[in-house]
């Protein structure tokens, strides 16, 4: 089977023990596969915007929680069979050359006819893993949980949403996890001028919007007291039991597309907290999906 464009083999740790999830996952062959798991190890974005460097090496460490975690043989439903493409090979200090790269393999995978999860990495990520998709299915709604708005001019792991929205990517976005103290007047007024909407910490789950969405999870969205290694700290976020929730949903609806996790920086977390709860998202959105109707 030729390998994926742009990417170089995933690291899991060796052995994985054949009672856990990731045991069956395919690292090879994506016959048969329903998903597709794509790292993405760079923090080029993050750099940029002066945050805590360290979510280039967020993947292989979503991957060693991940080998850690999840029975193969779950009581009650059965796991969608999951390829694992690897990480993209980044472009060192360019940002656009590597956002291709990102787009390129998305591309690939969603030809193959999976369903492509994105693990980061900076969140200016989600930007050329979404377009990607968006090419596929044309313009779609965003949902992503996040207490910033990320829908900056310039280049960074800010820009994310305003570029989707600016290349016809994305026609509508919603914000769950806002900041109020964490957002500028400038960047709230653009936001809702651009069919934005904004959810703040206490909203209830409602439903999703109508049509093809994709979904990013941010994992600063989490309160620093359960996700201490990210690029940056909440003080006031969300619990994994309120997150949990919105990422099953999302699983279980047929009209998302695409779904992303970005922002583990394993320097600055503490025993595995936050690698471990974001291989926990992962396995909630998955079991969501393997409970989708056919």
């Amino acid at each position: 089977m030729p390998r994926t464009p742009h990417t170089t083999p995933p690291t899991y740790p060796d052995p994985i023990a054949g009672s856990r999830f990731a045991s069956t996952i395919s690292r090879v062959d994506p016959s048969g596969c329903a998903i597709a798991l794509i790292g993405i190890p760079d923090d080029t974005g993050v750099k940029l915007n002066n945050g805590r460097p360290g979510a280039s090496e967020g993947p292989t460490a979503i991957r060693a929680a991940l080998a850690k975690m999840g029975v193969v043989d779950p009581e009650g439903w059965g796991w969608a069979r999951v390829f694992d493409a690897g990480d993209v090979e980044v472009v060192p200090g360019d940002l656009h050359a590597t956002h291709d790269r990102v787009t390129a393999t998305t591309s690939h995978l969603l030809d193959l006819g999976l369903f492509p999860i994105a693990l980061g990495g900076g969140h200016d990520l989600t930007f050329p893993f979404v377009r990607a998709v968006a090419q596929k299915f044309g313009a779609m709604n965003g949902v992503y949980f996040d207490p910033h708005l990320d829908v900056r001019e310039h280049d960074g792991s800010g820009m994310p949403f305003r570029k989707l929205i600016e290349t016809g990517s994305a026609r509508t976005l919603r914000i769950h996890g806002f900041d109020p103290m964490s957002n500028s007047r400038e960047h709230v007024r653009w936001f809702q001028a651009n069919g934005g909407r904004i959810d703040d910490l206490s909203t209830p789950e409602d439903p999703f919007p109508e049509g093809d969405t994709f979904v990013s999870l941010d994992m600063d969205v989490f309160d620093s007291a359960y996700a201490p290694g990210v690029s940056a700290l909440n003080a006031q976020g969300w619990s994994p039991e309120l997150a949990s929730r919105w990422v099953a949903a999302a699983g279980a609806n047929s009209k998302i597309r695409s779904f992303d996790i970005m922002e583990c920086s394993p320097p600055h977390d503490t025993q595995g907290r936050t690698s471990r709860l974001a291989a926990r998202m992962l396995l909630t959105f998955l079991k969501a999906f393997s409970e989708r109707p056919s």
